[in-house]
């Protein structure tokens, strides 16, 4: 057993590794200023921020930069500036930006042949269209697929890759394809020895002051490249804001300029619809926008937006189901409120502005505080049959709250009637992690709980309708990438 006083100083050295951690963040902070002072107009990022508020379900935050300098930020409670929230795929943006630096630093050519890379892992004949694939295939969504390979954790892998027909001559057809994106991954790991996260920590994330960056492994141990990068609002808007400056990062070229006007540039053609931001090309892992922007993106509406015209940066998070919708509000508010020159003081609509980002509430559950039911149900523990949720029982305790048996652990979720509660919990499939709890008893006999899965997209709703020594447990979520709604559950007392 460790003394008293070697405790109290591992204590006093954990405190001065956090005190050093806060002052690195402070250090990196980017800069604020008003909107005015940048030329833009508080009144129109006012407008974006009602609107989305009013029409999006949900934005959980949003950054806007104009000229380096941060003029507006606000984030949808449950959601923080402090926690790190799921990319999906505007993580590939940081993977090329990995490929960038590895050729900058002569470890591979874009022109290699993929298949140079990993002979263990090459079909016993391998076709002409796969031995033709290039790396800038790989980074262009243009290796000649017409189905994208498996991209689950547990199943992609360079073998599985590799072993996908490529029907089309790579070049000439563009296929979004996560897959192609981890053999990005992969292949930096093969050259320089480290995963995609560990390479770019002293290059690129260290530099920015992005602290802590998550990304998450494939079962070969392999950044997933594709997707799986958890890093904060404001790291999304330093990356932009390096985009901006060519690469360069107070002084220092981080990124070779050039790769940074080929991955933004248009390298391959994808739709016609000038209505849609997704059919405007695509670079190396980012889009190509309207209104001569670029960005990176991710599944339910994660972006980092870069307008070059306007000298701006928008970085926003969110679990959306029309991603369009978004961007729309983007071009149709913020666009026009960002003006050539530095705008007249106009105190009034800054508070406004800044009153309206500090009250931003992620919708809460709806209804009473409490039934007439709730007694009757308290302390009351009901049972379900075996179910693929993994839900075993729940119950509401003598505190009022909500205790949950998933996968033979229980749960005990305090929640907020018209706020948020914040804990931490596991459910089932889902890992343990972050989760804000909102409830209400929208009718005599329903109580509807609200989590809300604050370092990702997800929101889930349980509504339960009691009937005597019977429960009825119906879950919905707000987005996802297949049915949003599980089968009904229903539950007895014991």
């Amino acid at each position: 057993m460790r003394s008293r006083p070697t405790l109290r100083l591992l204590s006093l050295a954990l405190l001065s590794l956090r005190l050093a951690v806060s002052a690195a963040a402070a250090a990196h902070a980017l800069p604020r200023s008003t909107p005015e002072a940048q030329g833009v107009s508080s009144a129109g990022v006012l407008a974006f921020v009602e609107a989305a508020d009013r029409t999006i379900d949900s934005l959980h935050s949003v950054m806007v930069l104009r000229h380096g300098q941060v003029v507006a930020e606000g984030w949808w409670t449950p959601y923080d500036a402090a926690t790190r929230h799921e990319l999906y795929s505007l993580s590939k943006s940081f993977t090329s930006t990995a490929v960038g630096l590895a050729v900058a630093e002569g470890r591979l050519g874009i022109d290699d042949p993929v298949l140079k890379f990993f002979p263990e892992d090459a079909p016993g004949s391998p076709s002409a269209n796969l031995r033709s694939m290039r790396v800038r295939d790989l980074l262009r969504m243009a290796t000649g697929h017409q189905d994208e390979p498996p991209t689950a954790v547990d199943k992609i892998s360079a073998r599985s890759f590799l072993a996908q027909p490529v029907p089309h001559k790579p070049g000439s057809h563009f296929k979004y394809n996560t897959a192609a994106t981890f053999m990005q991954s992969a292949i930096v790991q093969k050259v320089t020895g480290q995963t995609v996260r560990d390479y770019l920590q002293p290059r690129l994330f260290a530099p920015l002051g992005i602290e802590d960056p998550v990304w998450n492994p494939s079962f070969q141990g392999i950044s997933l490249g594709g997707y799986g990068l958890n890093v904060r609002t404001e790291d999304i808007a330093r990356f932009g804001q390096l985009y901006l400056q060519k690469g360069r990062w107070e002084g220092r070229q981080l990124v070779p300029a050039a790769w940074v006007e080929q991955a933004t540039a248009l390298q391959v053609a994808n739709g016609s619809n000038p209505r849609s931001d997704w059919d405007q090309g695509y670079g190396y892992q980012f889009w190509r926008s309207r209104n001569g922007a670029y960005r990176g993106d991710g599944a339910f509406g994660q972006y980092c937006i870069v307008l070059p015209a306007q000298d701006a940066v928008v970085a926003i998070t969110s679990g959306v189901k029309d991603m369009q919708a978004v961007l729309d509000l983007v071009w149709d508010k913020l666009l026009p409120a960002m003006q050539a020159r530095k705008l007249p003081a106009d105190r009034a609509a800054q508070q406004k502005l800044v009153s309206a980002l500090g009250h931003l509430v992620l919708p809460t559950a709806k209804g009473a505080a409490t039934s007439p039911i709730a007694a009757k149900v308290a302390g009351k523990r009901f049972v379900f049959p075996a179910n693929d949720q993994k839900l075993h029982s729940l119950m509401f305790d003598a505190a009022g709250a909500l205790v949950m048996r998933f996968d033979g652990a229980d749960q005990r979720l305090a929640f907020s009637h018209g706020g948020w509660t914040k804990g931490r919990a596991a459910f089932g499939t889902i890992p343990a992690g972050s989760v804000a709890v909102s409830g209400a008893w929208p009718a005599e006999d329903v109580f509807t709980a609200k989590f809300c899965f604050n370092e990702t997209p997800f929101v889930m709703t349980l509504t339960m309708r009691f009937n005597g020594d019977a429960v009825e447990v119906d879950q919905e979520t707000n987005v996802g990438f297949g049915s949003t709604r599980r089968p009904q559950l229903v539950g007895r007392a014991e």
